[in-house]
């Protein structure tokens, strides 16, 4: 039985995380949780990987710092003992690893990468979490792709934790979800547990869609379909960022700068006292 967490103290927490993420790029379906939602998934993930080694296959909302952060601000006494986030955009690597560097989390790191190559470390992680660009133009391909990379980084025997819309009322999140289900069987994984529309999103177009939580799990002996990991063929790239879309971005490179945390020159403009009368 877990202690109550002291919420106050999550929610200060996870302010100092988003403080720090960068801002969403739309194109690259890069759609932040909510703040609230954060919380509530952070100690959620946080106890599903109680002592686990943890792969993001991808994490634009930095679940994965608020994660190692409660932890070690001891707002949460359990969570995984390894994290590493594998993400295309720098400016979420250098984020994850700034902070971390910051703050002391030593078992907290980021990797660049993008999911298109084949999958680059050779370290057996227990359990992988993802939440992928939702595939609502390309049938889930794209869920699909990052499952892959999350079952190859945890050497297909393990759990995997995947984010996905969730609607009643629209019909191609059911599509994608049947997708990725068929997809997860093929590859030797169950779904073990669904928690629905748990997640709001800043998502000016759909603000009332949700995601939720899709629990997959190995089946026994199933390592022993582990196959190498390849590059991924140009039909899997299709819309893949949505309708004519498609993945033609390497890497999003970091501008550097000196004012990390501070509003950017070009957000604002100061009118002298004089100027203002």
């Amino acid at each position: 039985m877990r202690e109550q967490v002291d919420l106050r103290q999550a929610v200060n927490a996870v302010s100092d995380v988003v403080q720090n993420r960068p801002r969403p790029l739309r194109e690259f379906d890069q759609i932040h949780m909510k703040t609230g939602d954060m919380v509530l998934q952070s100690e959620m993930v946080a106890d599903w990987a109680d002592g686990k080694r943890l792969a993001f296959i991808g994490d634009g909302d930095a679940i994965s710092v608020c994660v190692a952060y409660l932890n070690v601000r001891k707002v949460l006494d359990y969570g995984p003992s390894k994290i590493t986030v594998f993400d295309f955009d720098e400016r979420t690597v250098q984020a994850v690893k700034r902070f971390a560097d910051r703050e002391r989390i030593e078992h907290l790191d980021a990797v660049l990468y993008n999911c298109l190559d084949a999958f680059p470390d050779t370290t057996k992680y227990d359990r992988f979490y993802t939440n992928p660009p939702w595939g609502a133009s390309n049938s889930g391909a794209s869920v699909n792709l990052f499952v892959q990379r999350g079952i190859e980084a945890i050497g297909y025997e393990g759990e995997g934790m995947i984010v996905i819309a969730d609607d009643d009322e629209l019909p191609w999140p059911k599509e994608v979800l049947s997708r990725v289900q068929s997809f997860s069987r093929d590859h030797g994984f169950y779904v073990s547990r669904m928690q629905r529309k748990l997640h709001n999103y800043h998502l000016d177009d759909a603000p009332d869609l949700k995601s939720c939580n899709l629990y997959v799990s190995s089946l026994p002996d199933n390592c022993s379909k582990a196959a190498a990991s390849e590059a991924a063929s140009p039909d899997r790239l299709i819309n893949f960022y949505g309708r004519s879309k498609e993945l033609r971005i390497k890497y999003v490179k970091e501008r550097k700068r000196l004012d990390y945390g501070m509003a950017h020159e070009d957000e604002y403009e100061l009118i002298p006292l004089e100027e203002s009368k």
